[in-house]
């Protein structure tokens, strides 16, 4: 029986020939990922285990941006938590203030992770690089002690459902409709320890940022990791952003997956979910009437370059509507400065934006963009579980770039069509 692209990537990195769904194996490992919440819970473990140093200085990479700039007393000692073990042990990629972005997007960006990579991350959403056709997954932070430590990491082979995507999206419909209409119909637990792989003549259509960002939300059904096949688009854009070398694997023609679902991408439309899960995804003939208080747009799901564009495009000569707060996160340094550079940022403040330093703060409810009891929020992030963003009497509605834009000048859930 052949193998699935992820079932190809960890039988190179365990040393076997083949492996099947159900296989327990131990994989080398080319990063492990840590950041301001999860690293200090790692460190502590890596110095229980008492070893000299890190399996390899260029392979660990510590990125504080869930709580910074710090925005407590006990957020900075987390940060000084990290700041000490990356200076002790001489850490490579430890990204400070000024030079950090939101993990998922800075990693790429700097050219760590290519395709055929194996990487960990004590963040749920390292699942993002599988848009490069790397095998990247979530992790408890003890895993990542010990990945720091050895450079392993076991895994179960998982399961896999092809999605053979076709057509191409229609204007002001992105990935994030994609994602989202995809969980609408597998639900949260569709792809419960399961490698969601994207394939298809419809995949080439889709930008790499469309890319990032359904393999960013792979988690959210559930899914061990998301990967999408390597084309020219994926090695135009690693040849732009990393010297490294990388392995393109494709599945097998006769490889097993627990389910084949075709999507027509054109069929795909604006889609929204609703509170209080991923899976509530609505379309706008199901939105009604909902008055909103905040948007969002950024995160380590939608904080890209194409993301602000798009934004700006729906805003270019309009303004968000009074008492609507809109804040806007570049997701990293480079982003901000394009965006700066080519006019985004300045039609977006022009609309009545606010544009803040690449955080994941509001996404967790963490800070610059918490919310009270009542408010509601239409958001580009990841996560709509209770009280996501605040209160847990508030409401987060997880929507694309173009529809949040649309939803800041009317102050309800809106599609992009209703304000150009």
């Amino acid at each position: 029986m052949g193998m699935t692209m992820t079932q190809k990537i960890l039988a190179k990195a365990a040393g076997l020939d083949s492996v099947k769904a159900g296989d327990l194996i131990m994989a080398n490992l080319n990063l492990v990922l840590g950041n301001d919440i999860t690293a200090p819970v790692a460190i502590r473990e890596f110095d229980k285990l008492g070893v000299d140093d890190v399996f390899d200085k260029k392979k660990v990479a510590l990125v504080p941006d869930h709580f910074t700039p710090n925005k407590d007393i006990k957020s900075a000692e987390q940060a000084k938590v990290v700041r000490t073990f990356a200076h002790e042990f001489d850490i490579e990629n430890y990204f400070e203030v000024g030079e950090v972005g939101i993990e998922h997007a800075l990693l790429p960006e700097k050219g760590l992770v290519v395709a055929g990579d194996v990487v960990i991350g004590a963040d749920s959403h390292t699942c993002t690089y599988g848009a490069l056709g790397a095998f990247s997954t979530g992790v408890g932070s003890t895993d990542m002690a010990a990945g720091m430590a050895t450079g392993k990491a076991w895994f179960k082979v998982p399961e896999a459902i092809k999605f053979n995507l076709t057509g191409k999206l229609n204007k002001y419909v992105s990935g994030k409709d994609l994602i989202l209409h995809i969980i609408g119909m597998i639900g949260v637990d569709g792809a419960l320890y399961k490698s969601m792989e994207f394939t298809g003549e419809g995949m080439h259509t889709l930008s790499m940022d469309d890319r990032f960002t359904v393999a960013n939300m792979a988690i959210e059904a559930g899914a061990k990791n998301g990967v999408f096949e390597v084309d020219d688009l994926t090695r135009e854009y690693m040849k732009e952003h990393s010297v490294r070398e990388f392995v393109e694997f494709t599945a097998d023609s006769d490889a097993e997956y627990s389910e084949v679902i075709d999507i027509d991408l054109a069929t795909v439309p604006h889609t929204v979910a609703f509170p209080h899960l991923p899976e509530n995804a609505r379309t706008p003939e199901n939105w009604g009437d909902v008055a909103i208080d905040q948007v969002v747009i950024g995160s380590c799901t939608n904080g890209r370059l194409t993301d602000l564009e798009h934004a700006a495009e729906i805003l270019k000569g309009k303004k968000v509507k009074k008492g609507i707060r809109a804040i806007v996160f570049p997701a990293t340094q480079k982003i901000y400065l394009d965006a700066l550079k080519n006019g985004t940022l300045s039609t977006l403040v022009e609309a009545g934006c606010v544009i803040s330093a690449p955080t994941c703060g509001p996404c967790l409810g963490g800070h610059m963009g918490i919310l009270a009891a009542g408010e509601r929020c239409v958001s580009t992030t990841n996560r709509n579980f209770l009280g996501r963003m605040g209160h847990v009497e508030s409401e987060v509605y997880l929507a694309s770039p173009e529809v949040a834009a649309a939803s800041a000048i009317t102050g309800k859930i809106t599609a992009p069509e209703e304000v150009m």
